[in-house]
């Protein structure tokens, strides 16, 4: 049955890529989260979605920028009463000790360059021993490969916006397990191709309930929602059925 992947948290009600957006996610049922990552100025690994701060926090600025003591004292819940700071991406692992979620990490080299983020990424898996509830992605497909030398372990998947061919073939060619594209590039035939083939469908971002109902028809590998609570319900109902 497709799994239920909360973008950047449950983040249609939620400030995106907080705290407060991935345990209200895992509280609403969701299998599995997707978060961003930056470097602080410092070498942390931080979750955000932006190269800057400025759209989802109370500061303005680079990420590169600022130190991780710096950037700790925006407020990510830039709209609400309650302070939300960006976590680091330890924060979030630590976190996971506690549940059952799959995580999908999406590495955001693909403008700044952000040397040694792969190695930093993968080192925290591995001293949170969760190799096995982590996905790998980026719109960076050179880093993608790197992350799978380094960590043959680890799931990849490409992030992809345009229709590419047969993107099962150029999956299989850099070791990538999976492919996450956009809705709109992707068709149910290639879902089913890509899934014969033995590689996982992930699409981003799926919000409205006709998508969600035609991906769980096909029985896609998962969907990446902003509304995982609708997702999962409308789950629920093709659970029911005979």
């Amino acid at each position: 049955m497709t799994q239920i992947f909360a973008h950047r948290g449950y983040s249609a009600v939620f400030a995106e890529n907080t705290m407060k957006a991935f345990i209200e996610a895992e509280r609403a049922g969701s299998d599995g989260l997707e978060l961003d990552v930056q470097l602080t100025k410092d070498g942390e690994v931080v979750v955000i979605h932006d190269e800057k701060v400025d759209r989802t926090t109370t500061g303005s600025g680079f990420v590169k920028d600022f130190t991780f003591q710096e950037i700790r004292k925006f407020n990510a819940n830039k709209k609400g009463v309650k302070k939300e700071p960006i976590p680091s991406l330890i924060e979030v692992l630590e976190w996971m000790q506690s549940n059952h979620l799959v995580c999908n990490i999406e590495l955001k080299n693909n403008l700044l360059p952000y040397q040694g983020m792969e190695e930093k990424v993968i080192q925290l898996v591995r001293k949170y021993n969760l190799s096995n509830r982590i996905i790998i992605s980026s719109f960076n497909h050179y880093s993608i490969v790197l992350s799978y030398r380094t960590a043959p372990e680890i799931e990849t998947a490409p992030l992809f916006n345009e229709r590419i061919y047969m993107p099962w073939i150029y999956a299989q060619s850099i070791r990538a397990k999976g492919i996450h594209p956009k809705l709109v590039s992707i068709t149910d035939d290639i879902i089913k191709d890509a899934l014969v083939n033995g590689v996982a469908v992930r699409p981003y971002t799926v919000n409205k309930e006709s998508d969600i109902k035609r991906l769980i028809k096909i029985n896609c590998t998962a969907l990446i929602t902003d509304d995982p609570v609708t997702a999962l319900k409308i789950k629920k109902q093709f659970e029911k059925r005979p």
